[in-house]
Parts: C-alpha cells; sequence; structure tokens
C-alpha cells in the first residue's frame, strides 16, 4: 500500500485532476450498458425488433444488421450521461478549479497524492439556495485511481469534506450520486449520509431507469463535534 496524503488543488494539477475525473466517469458504461441491457423493455425491442422484420420482410441479414443498430443505439444511450457530465464539469465549475474552488473561504477543492501523482479528487461548494433553513455544502467530483482503490483514500477524502464543512460553520453535506454507481452508494451510506430523495435528472433517464440518488450527512454542532473528536466519534465514520 502506498502511502498518500492529501492536500488543496494547485494549478500544476489540473491536467491529473480532469484526466483522474474523465477516465473515472468512462469507467461507469460498462455497467450502464449491461443495466439497459437488462431491462425488459430492452429484451422486448432486441427479440421482438428482429423477430419481426423476419416475418414481414424473410431476410435474416436485415434482422442481423437491425440487431447491431439497435446494439449500438443502446451503447450510444449507457455513454451519454457520463460524457454529458463529463462535459457539462469542464465547461463550468472544472474550467477553472481554483476560481471556482479557492477564490472564497466556503469552497475548496482537494487531492490525494501518492509517490507525486493524484491519485483522488474531491470538491466542495456551498448550495445557494435562499430557502434552506441549515446551510449547506455540496461534495462534488469524488474520485480514486483504480489501482489506489481499498486503501481507505475516498473516505480520506469524505471525511477531509466532511471536517471542511464542519469548522466553517455548514449544518450539512449534501451529494448526488447514481444508482449504478454502487461501491460509492455503499460508501457513503458507512459513514453517515441518509438518503433523502431519489429522481431523473432528465425526463429521457426515465426511459433507461438510470436515477440520481440524494444524500445528506447532518453536522453535529461545533460543541458536539468537539466532544465526538475527543471521544473518537466523527473520525471513526
Amino acid at each position: 500500500m502506498a502511502p498518500y496524503h492529501i492536500r488543496k488543488y494547485q494549478e500544476n494539477d489540473r491536467k491529473w485532476v480532469t484526466d483522474l475525473f474523465s477516465e473515472a466517469m468512462a469507467e461507469h458504461i460498462p455497467t450502464t450498458f449491461c443495466h439497459i441491457l437488462k431491462l425488459p423493455q430492452t429484451l422486448v425491442l432486441l427479440l421482438g425488433g428482429p423477430l419481426a422484420l423476419i416475418l414481414v420482410s424473410g431476410s435474416w441479414v436485415l434482422a442481423f444488421v437491425s440487431s447491431l443498430a439497435l446494439l449500438a443505439a443502446l451503447r450510444f444511450l449507457a455513454e451519454y450521461p457520463w460524457k454529458q457530465c463529463v462535459v457539462m464539469s469542464l465547461h463550468t465549475d472544472m474550467s477553472d478549479i481554483t476560481k471556482s474552488y479557492l477564490s472564497e473561504s466556503g469552497s475548496c477543492f482537494w487531492v490525494a497524492e501518492s509517490k507525486g501523482q493524484v491519485v483522488g479528487i474531491v470538491g466542495a461548494l456551498p448550495v445557494k439556495k435562499p430557502t434552506l433553513q441549515k446551510t449547506q455544502l455540496e461534495l462534488l467530483h469524488l474520485c480514486v485511481t483504480p489501482e489506489h482503490r481499498g486503501q481507505g483514500i475516498a473516505k480520506a477524502l469524505v471525511r477531509t469534506v466532511l471536517t471542511f464543512a464542519r469548522d466553517q460553520g455548514y449544518g450539512e453535506v449534501v451529494l448526488t450520486t447514481s444508482i449504478l454507481q454502487h461501491s460509492a452508494v455503499a460508501l457513503y451510506q458507512r459513514l453517515g449520509f441518509q438518503k433523502t430523495s431519489q429522481f431523473f435528472l432528465f425526463t429521457s433517464w426515465r426511459l433507461i431507469s438510470f436515477s440520481q440518488i440524494q444524500f445528506t450527512y447532518c453536522l453535529p454542532s461545533a460543541q458536539v463535534s468537539q466532544a465526538l473528536e475527543q471521544g473518537g466519534g466523527l473520525r471513526s465514520v
């Protein structure tokens, strides 16, 4: 197990960070493709469509080509959410990480470094909604390289965000992940996050049953936090 340490983002980390994030999102494409293939409506389409063509045209070749076309279309559907996530992020908050995350005291971006390489990332931005009863910090872009998983890096990055949120006086930490990110969902639940809602980011995503889950971590008051730290509570999540 290679040693690592967590520090604030620096401008010379940019390529490491964007590459890590893009590759981490692409990892979910095969899982999403398998998820789509197992849907009842997909099975009906893949079996019924070619069969109908055979009955109508009598051409096995046409049925085979149509099956390949359907699989290609389904692969595109599996890729679209993740590629769109990368494009949107790289054109919004991650287009200038220093400006988005490090220009104000209530936000931050961290990297986990091991042997001079960035092997994990996470960001945190305040949720700006005037109707909120508690001030919220949003955890964003948690990623760890495949070869460095299982070493507690993701957990350490989340703890870093929780500690930062407590020190900054936030009442809650919120995040959004997908139902297909099983390891991430399990991690957040182990750390004490509570599922607060499940929704479809876009109406079209209902077709492939690709929903998002929102989690919330309620932070104790400063006094309670200090007592928890002394007893090992917050550090042991």
